[in-house]
């Protein structure tokens, strides 16, 4: 006599529903790797090449997790399998700074009292134009305006202009001297 869970599903159902599963975890992986490889400038200012990407992706990548199976409960496991990857992966990221800064990055100098700091640039795929926009988005006008500009880790561009005034604070707590 078959298990109510079996009754339910069979068995070769549940191996079917484990293996969308487990390859929605394969496919979730993978497509966090090749995003981080292209840089966080291209995931900071998402233009229509990126927005076609992105669902050419979604579309290519649907067909390896879920296969022939275009039911409900197919879909609904990949979903969860990538719900439940995404909040775990969350909560590691926060949790470890180590891999916190190696899959999220940390913020770039691209701009260093008015001049660019071009192998920071080419390093990561931020163009001369690129700034200057932020540069105006900003309200200046010339580079020479800018005391710095730095690629956040969110792909977003800072500028701080030259002419605001530096406040510095006395340390918050004090080295160990050793005698």
């Amino acid at each position: 006599m078959p298990s109510p869970l079996e009754a339910l599903l069979p068995l070769d159902r549940l191996e079917s529903l484990a293996l969308i599963s487990l390859k929605s975890a394969i496919v979730y992986l993978f497509l966090i790797a090749g995003l981080r490889i292209t840089g966080k400038r291209s995931l900071g200012q998402m233009n229509i090449y990126d927005l076609i990407l992105i669902i050419v992706l979604a579309n290519s990548v649907q067909n390896a997790m879920v296969g022939d199976d275009n039911t409900v409960a197919g879909g609904m496991i990949s979903a969860f399998t990538l719900i439940v990857l995404n909040r775990l992966f969350t909560r590691i990221l926060a949790r470890s700074t180590r891999l916190e800064q190696a899959m999220v990055g940390t913020p770039v100098l691209l701009v260093h009292n008015g001049h660019f700091m071009r192998d920071a640039m080419v390093r990561e795929h931020v163009t001369q134009e690129q700034i200057l926009e932020a540069l105006r988005e900003h309200g200046m006008n010339r580079i020479t305006e800018v005391k710095t500009c730095i690629l956040e880790v969110d792909g977003t561009l800072s500028m701080i202009p030259s002419d605001v005034r530096t406040h510095r604070t006395r340390r918050h707590f004090k080295a160990l001297r050793v005698q």
